[in-house]
């Protein structure tokens, strides 16, 4: 072997990113896009507050307002919370980013017919706005399809975390299957009602499950939140079990109340 390449030093090999770190920036992704989605949500708050118009109906600026901030805290949650959650670091990561996306697409999707003046969701009027409810459509069923597989691995696996955390975990993703499976009826009815010639009555049809949905929309954020203050508290662990309790049972008789009302007013 010539001396020259015997002597000469190999190259360094390439170091692999650990799958820690791609969780990582995965998480910062989120939070990021979460936290844009908030302030795009105030930040229509303030052209309602200097344009006007109506808060309610198909058209108006109370859409890229909830929506904006309501997906973005639920980005932020999601990810939180399923730190908590006994899933691969890689797959974990692959699926929030994908739900990252998706909250941006829906939240994009609305904003955009916001200021087009013309309904987000239901309207088949063009062949644009019938792409635009479409992708909203599609784009809610992989938010579904998303967070019931998290869910369905809180389940599975008992989720770690402070005393209390695997309970307000399990209870906040099983109310939220209510809020995903209320979207879900939502967006089927009005579908069903434009596609036979319906489509006054599909912008109403979505009324009565509003409130189910919002109620149990943010159970998965606010019950693992409650439980992470609770454990910084100098309380004993059966008062806090116990508050916990009190909680989840407030919560589940609000969405039973809810559902109450939809099916009163359907």
């Amino acid at each position: 072997m010539d001396p020259v390449l015997r002597n000469t030093p190999a190259a360094p090999a390439r170091t692999p990113v650990p799958r820690a770190l791609d969780a990582r920036r995965t998480e910062r992704l989120c939070h990021a896009t979460g936290l844009l989605l908030v302030l795009s949500g105030l930040a229509h708050l303030v052209v309602f507050a200097v344009d006007g118009g109506p808060w309610d109906g198909p058209v108006s600026w109370r859409k890229p307002v909830t929506f904006g901030v309501s997906f973005g805290v639920t980005l932020i949650a999601v990810t939180w919370v399923t730190s908590y959650l006994r899933v691969g670091p890689r797959p974990r990561a692959l699926l929030l980013a994908v739900f990252a996306a998706d909250c941006a697409v829906e939240v994009g999707g609305i904003t955009l017919q916001a200021w087009r003046g013309v309904p987000s969701h239901l309207d088949m009027e063009t062949p644009f706005d019938t792409a635009v409810s479409m992708t909203l459509a599609v784009g809610g069923g992989v938010l579904v399809v998303l967070l019931t597989v998290f869910a369905v691995a809180s389940f599975r696996h008992r989720p770690s975390g402070p005393a209390g955390m695997d309970l307000a975990v399990r209870s906040g993703f099983a109310i939220l299957l209510v809020a995903l499976a209320s979207g879900a009826a939502m967006i089927a009815r009005g579908v069903v009602l434009t596609r036979t010639g319906h489509q006054e009555a599909a912008y109403h049809s979505t009324a009565p499950l509003k409130p189910l949905h919002g109620v149990s929309l943010h159970a998965v954020l606010v019950l693992p939140a409650l439980t992470w203050l609770l454990s910084r508290t100098p309380w004993s662990e059966p008062l806090r079990r116990r508050l916990l309790y009190a909680a989840i049972g407030s919560y589940v008789t609000a969405v039973i109340g809810a559902a109450v009302w939809a099916a009163l007013t359907y």
